[in-house]
């Protein structure tokens, strides 16, 4: 098969291209490298069956060139700070949107199955059950906004047009990759903080949750929605436990370790609790996150030590 995967140099998309390589696919990744970071794919410069391209996705030119002779696309390609996208909203509107419909459209032109990856920040909090597919949406900011914009009109172009289209919304994930400056996960920002010898600091009051899924499950989540005939339109992912923050502090900070609690930098965008009901993913698509949380932090501190 071969795959055009758009954010191929990011975080996760690193990770998908890592695994459609290893399993004999030829890929070609998009990245403007303005989150992405050429490091990510180092490994795979030189390597048979492998092509990257820099390009933005909301440059209509630039992906249909990346599109070339792609049988299959998954589309990683966004902007994802929430900060970022509460200080430029125009920006984050071309990225996440006009550059989605840059997608859709070299799709439907070339009958290219699209498998998009979305987030959970476009729901509401959770209540007492995990966020199912059709929990109700609430975006708290211009990124979430946006990306809810982007599965819809891709969804619309299932229905118009008949086109393969699977919205993919993961959990909070980490692991290895991960950025782990104030642009981070949670999980990176702390082990990085431990590292450094510095408090690990915590926003606001710390009672807010997060279901935390280990990278290489996204990743599996992600290839099984992207080879499967028909997810029904979405699937969410993740473990469907939540810690809540100041806990998973005191997991990696260790008896020890400092722990601080500083001001939220956009507490208006705050999602108090998030925890997935992963029941579809495990009907439709068979799967299920394997990593426990304590696993997971393991792995991704011992390559941060490398």
């Amino acid at each position: 098969m071969r795959v055009l995967v758009t954010g191929g140099a990011g975080f996760i998309g690193r990770g998908v291209v890592g695994a459609l390589l290893g399993r004999g696919d030829f890929v070609t990744a998009l990245d403007d490298l303005s989150n992405g970071s050429e490091a990510n794919v180092a490994e795979f410069r030189g390597r048979a069956g492998f092509h990257f391209t820099r390009g933005d996705v909301a440059d209509a030119a630039a992906v249909s060139a990346a599109f070339r002779d792609a049988g299959r696309c998954i589309h990683l390609a966004a902007i994802i700070e929430v900060q970022r996208s509460i200080d430029d909203p125009r920006r984050t509107h071309q990225v996440n949107i006009t550059g989605t419909l840059n997608v859709l459209e070299e799709c439907r032109k070339r009958d290219v199955p699209l498998t998009i990856v979305s987030t959970c920040m476009v729901y509401d909090t959770a209540g007492d059950r995990g966020i199912s597919e059709d929990h109700p949406a609430n975006p708290a900011s211009p990124y979430a906004a946006t990306k809810l914009a982007a599965d819809v009109l891709a969804l619309s172009y299932r229905q118009a047009y008949g086109l393969p289209v699977a919205v993919v919304r993961p959990f909070n994930t980490y692991g290895p990759f991960q950025k782990s400056n104030q642009e981070g996960g949670v999980v990176a920002v702390f082990l990085r903080r431990v590292r450094d010898g510095k408090p690990l600091q915590v926003f606001g009051d710390g009672t807010q949750t997060r279901d935390l899924m280990y990278v290489d499950d996204c990743v599996d989540l992600i290839l099984r929605a992207s080879d499967a005939k028909d997810v029904g339109g979405v699937v969410n992912g993740g473990t469907g436990k939540d810690i809540a923050v100041n806990d998973l502090a005191r997991v990696i900070a260790g008896p020890t370790g400092r722990v601080e609690h500083v001001p939220h930098p956009h507490p208006q965008s705050e999602i108090r609790r998030l925890r997935c009901d992963p029941a579809k993913a495990r009907k439709v698509l068979g799967w299920e996150a394997k990593t426990t949380l304590e696993e997971g932090v393991r792995r991704t501190r011992e390559w941060m030590s490398r």
